[in-house]
Protein backbone atom coordinates (compact mmCIF):
# COMPACT_ATOMS: atom_id res chain seq x y z
CA UNK A 1 0.00 0.00 0.00
CA UNK A 2 2.49 2.37 1.07
CA UNK A 3 4.29 1.60 -2.94
CA UNK A 4 1.08 2.37 -4.30
CA UNK A 5 0.82 5.66 -3.00
CA UNK A 6 3.69 6.84 -4.38
CA UNK A 7 2.69 5.87 -7.98
CA UNK A 8 1.55 9.51 -8.56
CA UNK A 9 4.73 11.04 -8.29
CA UNK A 10 6.74 8.38 -10.38
CA UNK A 11 4.40 8.84 -13.51
CA UNK A 12 4.53 12.83 -13.15
CA UNK A 13 8.42 12.53 -13.22
CA UNK A 14 7.97 10.09 -16.24
CA UNK A 15 6.10 12.46 -18.02
CA UNK A 16 7.75 15.24 -16.98
CA UNK A 17 10.96 13.59 -18.03
CA UNK A 18 9.73 12.41 -21.17
CA UNK A 19 8.55 15.82 -22.20
CA UNK A 20 11.69 17.48 -21.77
CA UNK A 21 13.55 14.58 -23.84
CA UNK A 22 11.06 15.24 -26.74
CA UNK A 23 11.45 18.83 -26.72
CA UNK A 24 15.11 18.16 -27.12
CA UNK A 25 15.00 15.89 -29.75
CA UNK A 26 12.72 17.98 -31.32
CA UNK A 27 14.58 21.06 -31.09
CA UNK A 28 17.94 19.77 -32.15
CA UNK A 29 16.75 18.18 -34.98
CA UNK A 30 14.96 21.20 -36.51
CA UNK A 31 17.91 23.31 -35.33
CA UNK A 32 19.73 21.61 -38.46
CA UNK A 33 17.11 22.80 -40.69
CA UNK A 34 17.98 25.87 -41.71
CA UNK A 35 15.62 28.15 -43.28
CA UNK A 36 15.32 29.07 -46.77
CA UNK A 37 14.67 32.84 -46.21
CA UNK A 38 17.85 33.28 -43.88
CA UNK A 39 15.88 35.14 -40.81
CA UNK A 40 17.81 34.42 -37.81
CA UNK A 41 15.66 34.73 -34.31
CA UNK A 42 16.57 37.75 -33.46
CA UNK A 43 15.14 39.33 -37.68
CA UNK A 44 12.24 36.94 -37.66
CA UNK A 45 11.24 37.92 -33.71
CA UNK A 46 11.92 41.50 -34.96
CA UNK A 47 9.80 41.79 -38.38
CA UNK A 48 7.42 39.79 -36.50
CA UNK A 49 6.92 42.64 -33.96
CA UNK A 50 7.40 45.71 -36.26
CA UNK A 51 4.58 44.53 -37.65
CA UNK A 52 2.49 43.87 -35.16
CA UNK A 53 2.83 47.64 -33.94
CA UNK A 54 5.40 46.37 -31.33
CA UNK A 55 8.52 47.95 -32.23
CA UNK A 56 8.98 49.68 -28.92
CA UNK A 57 9.34 46.04 -27.54
CA UNK A 58 13.47 45.27 -27.39
CA UNK A 59 15.47 42.52 -27.89
CA UNK A 60 17.84 40.88 -25.97
CA UNK A 61 20.52 37.82 -25.81
CA UNK A 62 20.23 35.98 -23.04
CA UNK A 63 22.30 33.17 -21.75
CA UNK A 64 21.17 29.50 -21.17
CA UNK A 65 19.63 27.15 -23.74
CA UNK A 66 15.77 27.49 -24.46
CA UNK A 67 15.66 30.02 -21.73
CA UNK A 68 13.79 32.53 -24.20
CA UNK A 69 11.39 34.44 -21.95
CA UNK A 70 8.80 37.86 -22.45
CA UNK A 71 9.41 39.89 -19.73
CA UNK A 72 5.75 42.21 -19.64
CA UNK A 73 6.72 44.52 -17.29
CA UNK A 74 10.24 45.99 -18.95
CA UNK A 75 8.76 45.01 -22.55
CA UNK A 76 11.99 43.03 -23.24
CA UNK A 77 12.12 39.80 -25.60
CA UNK A 78 14.67 37.76 -24.13
CA UNK A 79 15.89 35.06 -26.78
CA UNK A 80 18.67 32.19 -25.61
CA UNK A 81 21.81 32.11 -27.30
CA UNK A 82 20.18 28.77 -29.41
CA UNK A 83 17.92 31.00 -30.57
CA UNK A 84 18.84 34.93 -31.06
CA UNK A 85 21.55 34.50 -33.96
CA UNK A 86 20.87 30.92 -35.78
CA UNK A 87 18.65 30.72 -38.59
CA UNK A 88 16.93 27.42 -37.93
CA UNK A 89 13.53 26.59 -38.20
CA UNK A 90 13.39 25.87 -34.91
CA UNK A 91 14.95 29.33 -33.77
CA UNK A 92 12.07 30.88 -35.42
CA UNK A 93 9.66 28.85 -34.14
CA UNK A 94 10.83 29.74 -30.67
CA UNK A 95 11.02 33.49 -31.84
CA UNK A 96 8.35 33.38 -33.13
CA UNK A 97 6.22 32.04 -29.71
CA UNK A 98 7.88 34.76 -27.94
CA UNK A 99 6.80 37.27 -29.89
CA UNK A 100 3.20 35.78 -29.77
CA UNK A 101 3.38 36.33 -26.01
CA UNK A 102 4.38 40.06 -26.71
CA UNK A 103 1.08 40.10 -28.77
CA UNK A 104 -0.47 38.67 -26.16
CA UNK A 105 0.36 41.44 -24.03
CA UNK A 106 -0.16 44.48 -26.11
CA UNK A 107 -4.00 42.54 -26.30
CA UNK A 108 -4.69 42.39 -22.63
CA UNK A 109 -5.25 38.55 -23.09
CA UNK A 110 -7.30 37.64 -20.23
CA UNK A 111 -5.57 34.51 -19.33
CA UNK A 112 -2.59 36.45 -18.64
CA UNK A 113 -4.21 38.77 -16.44
CA UNK A 114 -5.41 36.03 -14.02
CA UNK A 115 -2.09 33.97 -13.75
CA UNK A 116 -0.46 37.46 -13.15
CA UNK A 117 -3.13 37.88 -10.31
CA UNK A 118 -2.01 34.00 -9.15
CA UNK A 119 1.93 34.36 -9.56
CA UNK A 120 2.36 35.63 -5.99
CA UNK A 121 -0.04 33.08 -4.42
CA UNK A 122 1.22 30.31 -6.33
CA UNK A 123 4.70 31.13 -5.38
CA UNK A 124 3.87 30.68 -2.12
CA UNK A 125 1.86 27.65 -2.46
CA UNK A 126 4.22 25.52 -3.91
CA UNK A 127 6.79 26.18 -1.64
CA UNK A 128 5.06 26.10 1.88
CA UNK A 129 1.59 24.46 0.58
CA UNK A 130 2.86 20.76 0.50
CA UNK A 131 4.89 21.70 4.18
CA UNK A 132 2.25 22.91 5.87
CA UNK A 133 0.20 19.78 5.13
CA UNK A 134 3.07 17.50 5.81
CA UNK A 135 3.37 19.21 9.60
CA UNK A 136 -0.07 18.77 9.71
CA UNK A 137 -0.11 14.54 8.97
CA UNK A 138 2.29 14.53 11.30
CA UNK A 139 0.51 16.45 14.24
CA UNK A 140 -2.48 15.40 15.78
CA UNK A 141 -6.00 17.16 17.06
CA UNK A 142 -7.36 20.44 15.82
CA UNK A 143 -4.11 21.65 14.43
CA UNK A 144 -3.46 18.84 12.31
CA UNK A 145 -6.53 19.03 10.16
CA UNK A 146 -6.08 23.21 9.65
CA UNK A 147 -2.86 22.67 8.48
CA UNK A 148 -3.69 20.14 6.56
CA UNK A 149 -6.23 21.87 5.11
CA UNK A 150 -4.60 25.15 4.69
CA UNK A 151 -1.62 23.46 3.26
CA UNK A 152 -3.26 21.94 0.79
CA UNK A 153 -5.55 25.42 -0.01
CA UNK A 154 -2.65 27.06 -0.66
CA UNK A 155 -0.81 24.32 -2.89
CA UNK A 156 -3.88 24.50 -5.41
CA UNK A 157 -3.15 28.03 -6.31
CA UNK A 158 0.07 26.49 -7.74
CA UNK A 159 -1.99 23.83 -9.19
CA UNK A 160 -4.70 26.36 -10.58
CA UNK A 161 -1.55 28.51 -11.94
CA UNK A 162 0.19 25.59 -13.96
CA UNK A 163 -3.54 24.85 -15.55
CA UNK A 164 -3.68 28.73 -16.14
CA UNK A 165 -0.39 28.69 -18.34
CA UNK A 166 -1.59 26.12 -20.86
CA UNK A 167 -3.97 27.98 -22.41
CA UNK A 168 -1.43 31.26 -22.81
CA UNK A 169 1.03 28.57 -24.20
CA UNK A 170 -1.02 27.18 -26.37
CA UNK A 171 -2.58 30.55 -27.68
CA UNK A 172 1.54 31.98 -28.43
CA UNK A 173 2.03 29.31 -30.04
CA UNK A 174 -0.92 29.70 -32.35
CA UNK A 175 -0.38 33.18 -33.36
CA UNK A 176 3.13 32.34 -34.32
CA UNK A 177 2.13 30.18 -36.43
CA UNK A 178 -0.07 32.54 -37.98
CA UNK A 179 2.75 35.65 -38.31
CA UNK A 180 5.12 33.38 -39.73
CA UNK A 181 2.58 32.06 -42.42
CA UNK A 182 1.35 35.42 -43.02
CA UNK A 183 4.89 36.76 -43.39
CA UNK A 184 6.27 34.13 -45.14
CA UNK A 185 8.93 33.71 -43.12
CA UNK A 186 8.92 29.74 -43.34
CA UNK A 187 7.26 28.29 -45.85
CA UNK A 188 5.08 25.64 -45.80
CA UNK A 189 6.78 22.61 -45.13
CA UNK A 190 9.06 24.54 -42.74
CA UNK A 191 5.81 25.89 -41.15
CA UNK A 192 5.30 21.76 -40.29
CA UNK A 193 8.64 22.03 -38.69
CA UNK A 194 8.06 24.66 -36.58
CA UNK A 195 4.69 23.30 -35.46
CA UNK A 196 6.54 20.03 -34.19
CA UNK A 197 8.57 22.36 -32.25
CA UNK A 198 6.02 24.37 -30.52
CA UNK A 199 3.96 21.13 -29.89
CA UNK A 200 6.84 19.35 -27.85
CA UNK A 201 7.51 22.74 -25.94
CA UNK A 202 4.13 22.62 -24.62
CA UNK A 203 4.41 19.84 -23.93
CA UNK A 204 6.25 20.02 -21.33
CA UNK A 205 4.03 22.44 -19.43
CA UNK A 206 1.22 19.71 -19.98
CA UNK A 207 3.56 17.77 -17.94
CA UNK A 208 3.89 20.85 -15.14
CA UNK A 209 0.42 20.87 -14.98
CA UNK A 210 -0.26 17.18 -14.78
CA UNK A 211 2.42 16.76 -11.87
CA UNK A 212 0.92 19.14 -9.70
CA UNK A 213 -2.77 17.92 -10.18
CA UNK A 214 -1.24 14.68 -9.33
CA UNK A 215 0.41 15.59 -6.47
CA UNK A 216 -2.63 17.79 -5.62
CA UNK A 217 -4.82 14.41 -5.10
CA UNK A 218 -2.01 12.69 -3.64
CA UNK A 219 -2.48 15.15 -0.79
CA UNK A 220 -6.27 15.21 -1.12
CA UNK A 221 -6.20 11.15 -0.95
CA UNK A 222 -3.84 11.39 2.21
CA UNK A 223 -6.24 14.05 4.08
CA UNK A 224 -9.60 12.13 2.60
CA UNK A 225 -7.83 8.75 4.44
CA UNK A 226 -6.38 10.56 7.65
CA UNK A 227 -10.07 11.83 8.31
CA UNK A 228 -11.83 8.49 8.11
CA UNK A 229 -10.07 7.53 10.52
Amino acid sequence: MPFIGYIPFFVGLAVSLGAQLLVSLTFRRYSRLPAASAYSGFSAARRLLDKQGLSGVAIEQTGGNLSDHYDPRRKILRLSQSTYAATSVAAIGVAAHETGHAVQDRDHFIFNRIRSALLLPANIGSMAGPYLAGLGFVLDGLWSRLLIQFGIGLFAASVLFYLITLPIEFDASRRAVRMLEDTGILGAEELKGARKVLRAAALTYVASAAVSVLYFFRLSGMASSRNRR
